[in-house]
């Protein structure tokens, strides 16, 4: 694969954020069991987001994500 693809897989979630993110941003999200549970979210500018999966906001992200998914 290209470099690109590479960097995803390599990046994994050790510091959690606690604030919430403004869910208009999140673009795509990611499930992650190693380290530590966490989602990472990705940002319209490409920034990378661990969050604990746990939170009410969380959950409300992912949903709207798949149904934008779903739409097009």
């Amino acid at each position: 694969g290209s470099a690109g693809s590479e960097s995803m897989r390599k990046f994994r979630c050790v510091n959690l954020s606690t604030r919430q993110l403004n869910i208009r941003n999140l673009v795509n999200y990611e499930k992650q069991q190693m380290p530590t549970d966490a989602i990472m979210f990705v940002t319209a500018g490409g920034i990378k987001i661990c969050v604990s999966p746990n939170q009410n906001w969380v959950q409300a992200a992912i949903k709207r994500i798949d149904e934008r998914r779903a739409a097009k």
